[in-house]
């Protein structure tokens, strides 16, 4: 199909995106990468009255860390986490997902904070941003607010706690702490397809071994990302072995919510889901403890 009628218009700065969005409210789209916006664009089911890009604003392409914080500017592409020798060694579970993310053509144009604001279920990036207990920067008319990724995502798909006059503009992801580590896998029909079930898990450990911090989340199987939080508890306190690993992957299996479709029926991406856990629980202890 081809798109309904629109106006394009070009943001040169954070102000100018805000102030367009003001100025159009519900009415306009943020065009950043483009590869959730066009096709729906296309199967009309957005239709907006203007559309602001908003890829001439170099100030929001950038991955910095400082004061126990990565800032991952909105605009830095997915090809850029694959390639970051920051990332690869502080924070290669953001490397395990932005590779799974469609194709290398696709990651050198789609961006992290399109990724995170589109909060599609299928995306790659908000299961692993539950994980890490991550926190999103809105901009709007009245300066900016800190969202923890939780709040951040509502109980729908593709709706946000964005308000219409609002850009996100950076991801805040909590500094790896010396003994923490974590991994993202995904099961997919075929390479750089949506998940049919994918898990993201990270741990932190004190100096008995024992599990300080555990955060798991899943993608692609409920109606929006989904952080097991019982998973994540029950292996609070315990060393992190066979036992533990798979009690988790059990309780992240149950906060799964599934509905069957033609990637598989709803108990195949249960069992998915618990089979990627115990993957992604033993990579992240395998980094947490320097591959011992």
């Amino acid at each position: 199909m081809i798109p309904g009628s629109f106006d394009y218009v070009v943001a040169h700065s954070v102000p100018e995106a805000v102030a367009l969005l003001e100025q159009h409210g519900d009415e306009a789209k943020i065009l950043a990468g483009g590869h959730s916006l066009i096709p729906l664009l296309r199967f009309r089911f957005a239709s907006p009255s203007v559309l602001v890009d908003i890829n001439r604003i170099a100030d929001l392409e950038y991955l910095r860390e400082a004061s126990g914080t990565l800032r991952i500017g909105a605009l830095t592409r997915e090809a850029t986490l694959d390639t970051s020798p920051l990332i690869t060694t502080r924070y290669p579970i953001l490397r395990d997902t932005s590779i799974m993310v469609a194709d290398p053509v696709v990651r050198n144009w789609a961006t992290v904070g399109g990724n995170i604001a589109h909060a599609d279920p299928a995306n790659d990036h908000p299961a692993t941003m539950l994980a890490l207990d991550a926190s999103v920067v809105a901009t709007g008319p009245s300066g900016e607010r800190v969202i923890p990724i939780e709040e951040f995502f509502t109980d729908s798909a593709f709706e946000t706690t964005l308000k219409p006059n609002e850009l996100l503009t950076e991801i805040r992801v909590p500094s790896p702490s010396e003994r923490s580590g974590g991994a993202y896998f995904k099961l997919e029909r075929k390479v750089g397809d949506y998940a049919i079930a994918g898990v993201a898990a990270y741990i932190a450990l004190d100096g008995k071994g024992l599990v300080t911090y555990a955060g798991i989340g899943l993608t692609n199987v409920g109606p929006h990302p989904i952080k097991a939080h019982d998973a994540g508890n029950s292996l609070l306190g315990k060393p992190l072995d066979d036992t533990a690993i798979h009690q988790a992957a059990d309780l992240a299996a149950a906060a799964a919510q599934p509905n069957s479709d033609d990637r598989g029926p709803a108990e195949y991406k249960r069992g998915m889901v618990r089979t990627l856990c115990v993957r992604a629980l033993r990579k992240a202890l395998e980094r947490a403890t320097g591959g011992k």
